[in-house]
């Protein structure tokens, strides 16, 4: 690890070391910024990713940690300040996804879910405004399914509202802080955890749901999660649904 400079941008990267969370990590460390790579079970991965940043002339460091726990997340702030001097950016990918109808949703289900993807969104957030410095941005996670309505995602979809609301009122709440607050609103995207289970007809289906014919793919995500890390100073308060075009 190296010592960042005054002038390297610090990001944390919830759930940063898989899936969209990695590819986020891979662009933001490529854009310049010094990164946090954090992970809740996989110290391993996180590891290797930071070694692999670091080979190719980046700063990084894997923070591992429970995003539901505040302790937990005071302390991964409070290793990302010593590493690297302070922070600008918090991108909260972290969460999980349980499907089933509302009818005979298992509850034990619904509130492991929801400490994830809503405690943990909030205490994510909660962090980030008290310790993002003037200049930056905090950005969540929501789905598309807050909009497409489909079947089975009720309990899931209802975690990402919330993620919807704290962004948009926190937003306002930063107000004179110079800090922009905004979620992206992923589509169907080509993760494996995604693909994992679903037969070709299922794919396919899925992919011709946009306008542009083709899954998402997590460089997509990173790409605009970039935007809002960086130039994106005007766009505040948002939710930017990321889905080519299917609603």
């Amino acid at each position: 690890m190296s010592t960042s400079t005054s002038t390297t941008r610090v990001a944390l990267v919830t759930g940063g070391s898989g899936g969209i969370g990695r590819a986020v990590v891979e662009r933001l460390a490529a854009d310049g910024f010094a990164v946090a790579v954090h992970y809740a079970g996989n110290h391993a991965t996180a590891e290797a990713l930071v070694a692999e940043i670091e080979a190719a002339g980046g700063q990084a460091i894997a923070v591992g940690g429970d995003v539901a726990d505040e302790e937990a997340m005071a302390a991964v702030l409070d290793a990302t300040e010593a590493a690297f001097g302070g922070i600008d950016v918090v991108v909260n990918t972290a969460g999980i996804m349980v499907i089933g109808p509302v009818a005979t949703f298992d509850l034990a289900d619904l509130d492991r879910m929801h400490r994830t993807n809503v405690r943990g969104a909030f205490v994510v957030a909660q962090q980030a405004a008290r310790r993002v410095r003037p200049g930056g941005a905090i950005i969540g996670f929501s789905t598309s399914q807050t909009r497409l309505q489909h079947p089975g995602y009720a309990p899931y979809a209802a975690s990402k509202a919330a993620v919807e609301a704290i962004t948009l009122v926190l937003a306002r709440e930063l107000r004179g802080k110079d800090i922009t607050v905004n979620a992206v609103a992923p589509g169907p995207t080509a993760t494996p955890l995604f693909l994992d289970g679903k037969d070709e007809q299922t794919i396919s289906t899925l992919a011709g749901l946009a306008p542009l014919e083709r899954l998402g793919t997590p460089d997509d995500v990173a790409e605009t999660v970039a935007f809002l890390a960086g130039p994106a100073r005007w766009v505040n308060g948002q939710i930017i649904y990321l889905n080519g075009g299917i609603a």
